[in-house]
């Protein structure tokens, strides 16, 4: 039996006359600017040409434009030769939908109904939902599926922030870097959020501190020194914290060796070569930091193909009212917009 996996990612430029455009996509999302379409458009158009210059400049250090599609290509290609491999019973094809660059939903779902699949898995590359991440991709790909009448049976991924193989990939790679060292500070840095956000029920906060604290379970390491800390805040708004700045800055001059873990990004882009790498860096050394390291983002690592294929093959076991949500995430009922509170 045929079944297309819908992997989705925020996608970036794929040349810096793009820049601008990019933004704008993003920032025209009603899950990012909640505003009426007459009112979030200009806003979007502006905050966008605002932005360009600074943006631009992230850009030409990565070479001019985002790898992140070719990185999330690799994932794909890994994904789809595991779940061949595992699933012997079924042929699966992998589709890249990215929400704010190409390729996008309304190109892609051609591909799909022209590889004709008996059913379609969505799949966020986010471990953590939030709505103005998977929310919104999983949305938009709905979306699209009504407006061109494309009726298939659907299930959705929603998140997998405690999932065995994904906390063990990150085991991995962090041990990688941390083997033998001393006096290290191991710092955990996820995309932040407004503060708003999530007193309206957005659970990726609270599922980005469920990683953390498995994975910490899973290093075992006595007297671990570990924090977790939010990063790429912008914006005058409040936004969660701490900041993965102030704690870059404290540890520095405290003299500790800087380890940072991107817990919440799986593929590498600005936000990791750039913003932790560079920016972050040259923070560190201003402050004092002599040693400063950066685990990798998971890409291929094997046991987070392992943990897609896992959650995708053995989906029925935890499916419900034809949407998927991985056992023993359920979030608590005050993060309303998480579709794990489906589960039962």
């Amino acid at each position: 039996m045929k079944k297309a996996i819908i992997l989705f990612n925020l996608g970036g430029p794929d040349k810096l006359q793009n820049v601008e455009p990019f933004l704008f996509n993003l920032f025209n999302d009603p899950a990012i600017l909640n505003l009426p379409g007459f009112l979030r458009y200009p806003l979007a158009k502006f905050i966008a040409n605002r932005r360009a210059p600074t943006a631009k400049k992230i850009y030409e250090e990565l070479g001019g434009s985002s790898p992140i599609l070719k990185l999330t290509k690799k994932q794909s290609s890994a994904l789809e030769v595991k779940l061949n491999s595992d699933d012997k019973s079924s042929e699966y094809k992998c589709f890249i939908v990215m929400r704010c660059w190409h390729p996008r939903a309304e190109i892609v779902i051609k591909d799909v109904i022209e590889f004709n699949p008996k059913e379609v898995i969505l799949v966020p590359l986010y471990p953590q939902y939030s709505a103005a991440t998977s929310g919104s991709s999983i949305k938009e790909w709905n979306d699209v599926c009504k407006k061109v009448g494309y009726k298939i049976k659907t299930s959705t991924i929603c998140c997998y922030p405690t999932d065995e193989s994904f906390i063990e990939a990150h085991k991995i790679e962090i041990t990688k870097k941390i083997d033998n060292l001393k006096n290290f500070k191991l710092i955990f840095s996820a995309h932040g959020l407004p503060e708003k956000n999530i007193k309206k029920g957005d659970p990726y906060q609270w599922q980005v501190e469920q990683s953390v604290n498995k994975i910490v379970e899973s290093l075992n390491i006595k007297n671990l020194d570990w924090i977790l800390s939010y990063q790429s805040r912008v914006g005058p708004l409040k936004w969660i914290g701490p900041s993965t700045e102030d704690i870059i800055v404290e540890n520095s001059k405290l003299g500790k060796h800087i380890v940072l873990v991107p817990i919440a990004f799986v593929s590498e882009h600005s936000e990791t070569l750039v913003e932790l790498d560079i920016e972050y860096k040259e923070l560190a050394d201003k402050n004092g930091c002599k040693n400063y390291s950066r685990v990798p983002a998971l890409g291929t690592n094997e046991k987070y193909i392992k943990a897609l294929s896992d959650l995708i093959i053995n989906k029925e076991n935890y499916s419900y009212k034809g949407e998927l949500f991985p056992p023993k995430t359920q979030c608590p009922k005050q993060f309303k917009k998480c579709p794990c509170l489906n589960y039962e």
